[in-house]
């Protein structure tokens, strides 16, 4: 079995969600402090969730890049 896969109890996946967060009308609010905070707590929230796991985390100026490995089924978003 490859690394790239993970295994839950009766599953073998992976899967990787691309998520884009823009403000609204795409201001450039994303600037210097205000960056790194927001940086800071989505690594906390992810690291709140057992399984969640953060690939890539790119802040621009007027949107975030997010590449997350969340497994399926995760019941605590519920």
């Amino acid at each position: 079995m490859s690394k790239r896969f993970k295994k839950l109890s009766h599953t073998l996946y992976e899967c990787k969600y691309h998520i884009v967060f823009c403000p609204k009308y795409r201001f450039r609010i994303f600037e210097g402090d205000i960056a790194e905070y927001t940086k800071q707590q989505i690594y906390k929230l992810c690291g709140q969730k057992d399984l969640i796991e953060v690939f890539e985390l790119n802040v621009r100026n007027d949107h975030i890049h997010q590449v997350l490995s969340i497994p399926p089924k995760y019941k605590s978003f519920v």
